[in-house]
């Protein structure tokens, strides 16, 4: 049995440009990476998550399977949908307060509601992770210009994790 990381955004580019080499990452080192997305209308040219390893499915799609679907030990979530999405709200909170899932957010601002029970933790990316992430971003901009900025060594992110190091060793407290 894998491990399972279920990512909710509202878009594409969002979870690429946030959290784009820690996805990579995880995908190759055998977890299950599905990101479910809020987009509503045209399907979202999903060929820069499949750059890096992770399957997509609609986020109304996986809500009305969720009990036919295998609980994922690790759950990420972009914090401007925890703010505006009572769905995606709840289950957050649940989540950590069941405290049988790492729970991680990422984005430009944090819901200070959740100061007690995140941290801000960093992921080192591996030096593929920054390649395929370059690619990634590359596509999700669809050929219209280079990504914003270069790819960076970390990824920054809030995390609520488990006590179990196996499954959420590769992010560290930021210094």
């Amino acid at each position: 049995m894998r491990y399972r990381l279920d990512v909710v955004a509202s878009d594409v580019a969002d979870v690429v440009r946030f959290a784009g080499g820690w996805l990579f990452d995880r995908a190759m080192a055998g977890w299950d990476v599905t990101v479910l997305l809020t987009e509503s209308g045209d399907d979202p040219d999903q060929r820069p998550l499949q750059i890096l390893g992770a399957k997509t499915l609609d986020l109304e799609d996986a809500l009305a399977s969720v009990d036919a679907r295998p609980h994922p030990q690790a759950l990420a979530v972009a914090s401007d949908l925890f703010g505006c999405d009572s769905q995606v709200r709840e289950g957050v909170l649940q989540a950590l307060n069941q405290g049988a899932t790492e729970v991680t957010l990422w984005g430009e601002a944090w819901p200070a509601e959740l100061d007690d029970s995140v941290g801000l933790v960093q992921h080192r990316l591996s030096s593929a992770a920054q390649i395929f992430k370059g690619r990634a971003l590359a596509a999700a901009l669809n050929g219209t210009g280079t990504p914003p900025g270069s790819v960076g060594h970390t990824e920054t992110f809030r995390s609520g994790l488990l006590a179990w190091p196996s499954v959420a060793a590769d992010l560290v407290p930021a210094s």
